[in-house]
Order: C-alpha cells, then sequence, then structure tokens
C-alpha cells in the first residue's frame, strides 16, 4: 500500500500535524517548541527539522497557520475575487505552484451512464496529507480521496458510488506519474472532471483560486453567473471528487468560518495551512 520512503515519511508527517492540531486547540495558548516536541515524543532538534522540511518554516510559525481564526486572517489578506467564469468547452488549464493541471470534463450524456463503459484505475498512495485513494481514467486523474480521517474502507465506498457503473481496476503503476508530479506540486498532471455540469462549473472556479489564498462560496456562486445558488454551489464543492488538486480547501464561509470539508477538518485545516506556510516562505516570510 505504501509507495516509497518520501511519501511514506509525508504521511507520517501528516500525523503528527495532526496530532499537533489537536493540542493547539485543547492549549489555547502558544505551545513552546520544547512543549510540542515533548507532546509528540521527539526531541526539539527533530521536531523542528520535520516541519521545516515539510513547509520550510518553524514549528512556532506554524500554529499561526493552524489555528481555526487563521481562516479570518486568509480571507483578510488573501481573498481572491474570480474572475466571471468562461468555461466554454468545460476545458482549460492553469497553474498550482510549479504544476501544470490540464483538465478536461465528460459530457453531460456520459456522465448520466453512471460511469457505465468507462475503465478506472485506483491505488493507494502516500501523501502530505495522509493516506490517499487515487483513481484515474485514461484522461487524467478522476477522483482523490484522503483517508487520515474517514479510514479507508468508507473512502473507497464514496468514491465508488459516484460512478456505480464503472469498471474498476486496481493499478497504481499506472497512475503513479500523475500522482507524484500532484503531490510534489511540480512537472505536469491531468485531470478528467466527471460530474454533472453545475458541478463541473464550479469545480473549474475552485481551479482558479491561487494557492495559499482563499475565496467564500457566494463569490464561486457569483463567478459562474448564479449568485443566489449558494446552497447549491455549496452541495457542488462538497462532491469534488479531486480534493487537493481541485482545491475546495480553499472554499470558505463568509463569516470565516471553515464550513465543512468532505475528507475531515483536520485534513481541511492542514492544506490551508500548509499552503500559506509555503506561500509565506516563498515570499522570504518564514520565522
Amino acid at each position: 500500500m505504501h509507495n516509497s520512503t518520501d511519501t511514506t515519511e509525508q504521511s507520517y508527517h501528516y500525523g503528527v500535524i495532526k496530532r499537533a492540531i489537536e493540542l493547539i486547540d485543547a492549549d489555547g495558548a502558544d505551545l513552546s517548541l520544547e512543549d510540542l516536541s515533548d507532546a509528540m515524543g521527539m526531541s526539539a532538534a527533530h521536531f523542528q527539522r520535520l516541519f521545516s522540511a515539510w513547509v520550510g518554516v518553524s514549528p512556532k510559525r506554524y500554529q499561526q497557520y493552524l489555528r481555526l481564526g487563521h481562516a479570518k486572517s486568509l480571507l483578510q489578506h488573501r481573498f481572491t475575487t474570480l474572475d466571471a467564469a468562461h468555461a466554454v468547452g468545460l476545458s482549460g488549464s492553469g497553474r498550482l505552484h510549479d504544476l501544470f493541471v490540464r483538465w478536461e470534463a465528460m459530457s453531460p450524456g456520459d456522465f448520466a451512464r453512471k460511469g457505465a463503459g468507462l475503465r478506472i484505475s485506483w491505488g493507494w498512495f502516500d501523501s502530505p496529507f495522509g493516506l490517499a485513494l487515487v483513481m484515474g481514467t485514461e484522461k487524467g486523474i478522476c477522483g482523490m480521496a484522503f483517508a487520515a480521517e474517514t479510514g479507508a474502507e468508507p473512502a473507497m465506498a464514496d468514491m465508488r458510488s459516484r460512478w456505480p457503473d464503472a469498471d474498476y481496476v486496481e493499478d497504481p503503476t499506472a497512475l503513479r506519474p500523475m500522482v507524484d508530479a500532484a503531490f510534489a506540486q511540480r512537472g505536469e498532471t491531468a485531470l478528467h472532471l466527471i460530474g454533472a455540469p453545475l458541478q463541473i462549473k464550479v469545480w473549474e472556479a475552485l481551479l482558479r483560486i491561487p494557492s495559499g489564498h482563499v475565496s467564500t462560496y457566494s463569490e464561486i456562486a457569483q463567478s459562474i453567473g448564479s449568485p443566489k445558488a449558494v446552497r447549491a454551489v455549496g452541495t457542488a464543492v462538497g462532491r469534488n471528487p479531486v480534493s487537493w488538486l481541485i482545491p475546495c480547501h480553499r472554499a470558505l464561509r463568509k463569516s470565516g468560518a471553515l464550513g465543512g470539508y468532505h475528507w475531515g477538518l483536520p485534513v481541511k485545516r492542514a492544506m490551508l495551512a500548509y499552503e500559506a506556510a509555503r506561500d509565506d516562505g516563498q515570499r522570504g516570510g518564514t520565522a
């Protein structure tokens, strides 16, 4: 199930981050490097190295990104106003860090067939956010689920239920190049968007939110030309089948609340913190 030393280490890192979130929430005050490292059963030096390797900032700085109030700060300082959607052909491309992403949407008629006649390869991979289930067609990645909070079997059942009549084949080797690029955020990967037309419009809007930034459900509704459809947009965000690459974790409520996250709020918080810290690190704002 685990595929390389590097990625297994990433999953281990997510486990540490998850425990750090729990500690920070329970304590409510800034924890020193020694407090955190002792609680993790690590030396301060090892803990510092682990964090720096993961996102490039110190554990002390990272606490700021993990706090529950961080979402409000992101809305104040890194809110993205999305341009009106130009969903001609419902396909396009964009960049996530140094990763070039191409995407193509399945036709509504094909989607209505619930995956009949579609071959979907799948495999389990380690990721920066714990164990990930990745699915793909010959056109690109069509599914990505994170099992750290839900468990592996529910994640698999959830993904298969979306296209119940597809032919599923375990083939991690076929997916490996796309998955490696996706989690390293370097190189190129392709997405195959399998959803209803409104869902695909919402997912394409999510793809326009830059890494390290956030938007709101109402802003997304406005950008796709359906300003009153905030509830439907929220549902479509929650049904995003390709978490992380289609960044539904960057969608927040206007109040600054995180909203829901299909694979568990600790994963959403870790993703937002990871991206914000990396963004700051690239700008030279690390501590």
